[in-house]
């Protein structure tokens, strides 16, 4: 299993989204990032996760409406 640290690029990537929307994720929604200097680096299973726990977020509110 790979363990190193992703970049701002590869997350977005990664999920199909543009890198405005990643810092705007940061920001707003919690998404899981760590601030090295000026760079933000991300794990991948920290990222996963969170997407998960999103999901199932998203999904509850639903069965609720």
């Amino acid at each position: 299993m790979e363990n190193r640290w992703l970049s701002v690029d590869e997350v977005a990537n990664y999920l199909g989204v543009k890198r405005d929307t990643l810092y705007k994720w940061i920001e707003r929604k919690g998404l899981p990032a760590h601030k090295l200097g000026r760079l933000w680096k991300f794990r991948r299973n920290e990222i996963d996760e969170w997407v998960f726990a999103s999901e199932k977020r998203s999904e509850s509110v639903k069965t609720i409406v």
